[in-house]
């Protein structure tokens, strides 16, 4: 463990990229060392998932979360005020969107790292095979995130600032060709046990299937969707953790200090689309206290499920609930309404009992749509939000499913519209260091 603490210190000093820092540690690892030891590589690994969890996941959804209404604002912090109202008073210039952009390109250039050293070393086929694909799915869950809040992004880092940007649906295809290779690998490798400890407590080969169906279902590959989500094991966990050193972001965000979000009562659904009153998941996820929020005064109430509860809960990364939703979806679009019914039924009769986290809505009724394929797409839609509340999905999704746009051009702070931007705007400092930025999209 001393030798992986050492590892750490240097992997984070790299990561810091352009600080300058006027330190010098004689005893600290070499980036020599990172990339070409054995050691070094299994620390780079826990290094990645260690900022992953705190500076990159947590941002993901916590923003995302304002723009979708799954959560309000609490603060009078300017950039989350200019995040709330969305639309053209979110620009470049804020630090929000600015710090989502950056993380995920560190933690995504940390696991380019990590995959690239992989050839340099030495190793036993299974601990090769766990590490690539420990590192690609770490590089995935980024590729994702750009791909869900902006129209283009860097498939590849660039060490001078002038990585090329490719459309969404290339980031999305070279995320499904990762995660489609290294689940493949790794279904006939066992994981070593000297991987065991370092990898924490995700399942590897489970979370690999779960994001490719995730991503398959983003772009409307529906039978790969189908078959991904039909390999996960329903009854296996597999968390990003969290200790008192490395807090649980979304624990901090809605309780911490000067708590700056609190979760939109209904889930921030609109009228047309309110959870039953009998849905077990109301109570799974919130304390009904009745406030409302700082701007616009919308209802709000608190947080309660058991993932967000402490700064060292562990969150789950992935929910079995979104496999049987992924199915119900791409079978619906594909005009299946029998098997889509059957998969949505399993998500609201699932009780807490039937579920590897204890999130069940536990609904005895039996949904039909009758054969009218928009309306058991708004129930998909409805469940995806109540069931997948706060795992960061929220933007997709109302796009995908053709929620409301938000108005183009609003004459007052837009606190109404279901979500209210549909891409972020790229970074300043982004513009400003490489020429290849692309254009901001008008909403």
């Amino acid at each position: 463990m001393k030798i992986i603490n050492k590892f750490l210190i240097t992997i984070l000093v790299f990561s810091l990229g352009a600080c300058e820092l006027d330190l010098v540690n004689p005893n600290a690892a070499t980036e020599e060392q990172v990339l070409n030891t054995k050691d070094g590589l299994i620390a780079l690994a826990v290094g990645v998932r260690q900022l992953y969890s705190t500076s990159a996941y947590g941002i993901a959804v916590l923003y995302p979360s304002v723009t979708t209404r799954e959560a309000a604002a609490m603060t009078t912090f300017s950039s989350l005020e200019e995040l709330e109202i969305g639309g053209t008073a979110l620009n470049g210039d804020n630090e929000r969107v600015t710090r989502l952009f950056t993380n995920v390109m560190r933690v995504k250039g940390m696991a380019e790292n990590l995959v690239a050293g992989i050839d340099n070393v030495s190793l036993a086929n299974d601990t090769r095979a766990s590490l690539l694909a420990y590192g690609n799915l770490f590089r995935a869950m980024c590729l994702g995130i750009l791909a869900q809040n902006w129209e283009q992004a860097p498939v590849f880092n660039s060490p001078n600032n002038d990585a090329t940007f490719s459309d969404r649906a290339a980031v999305y295809a070279e995320a499904i060709r990762i995660l489609d290779e290294s689940a493949k690998a790794m279904e006939g490798t066992a994981l070593p046990a000297e991987l065991a400890g370092p990898f924490g407590e995700i399942d590897l080969l489970n979370t690999l299937y779960a994001y490719l169906a995730r991503y398959h279902n983003a772009v409307g590959n529906h039978d790969a969707a189908i078959a991904a989500a039909g390999k996960v094991d329903l009854s296996a966990t597999s968390y990003l953790t969290y200790d008192e050193e490395n807090a649980n972001p979304i624990f901090n965000g809605f309780f911490v200090g000067n708590v700056e979000y609190a979760p939109r009562a209904n889930f921030g659904l609109p009228d047309e689309l309110l959870p039953d009153a009998a849905d077990a998941r109301i109570g799974f996820y919130l304390n009904m206290v009745g406030d409302t929020s700082l701007y616009g005064n919308l209802p709000v109430e608190q947080l309660a499920a058991p993932f967000f509860a402490s700064q060292t809960a562990s969150i789950p990364a992935y929910l079995p609930g979104e496999m049987m939703l992924i199915i119900a979806e791409a079978n619906a679009r594909k005009g299946q309404a029998g098997p889509a019914e059957a998969a949505l039924n399993m998500v609201r009769q699932k009780t807490a009992d039937d579920d590897a986290y204890g999130l069940g809505a536990g609904l005895t009724d039996t949904y039909s749509s009758g054969g009218n394929q928009q309306a058991l797409l708004n129930e998909i839609y409805k469940n995806r939000r109540i069931e997948l509340f706060l795992i960061g999905t929220s933007l997709e999704d109302s796009r995908r499913f053709g929620r409301p746009e938000p108005p183009a051009t609003p004459t007052n702070a837009d606190f109404a519209s279901e979500r209210n931007r549909n891409f972020y705007p790229y970074p300043d400092n982004e513009r400003e260091s490489n020429p290849n930025t692309p254009a901001d999209p008008p909403i």
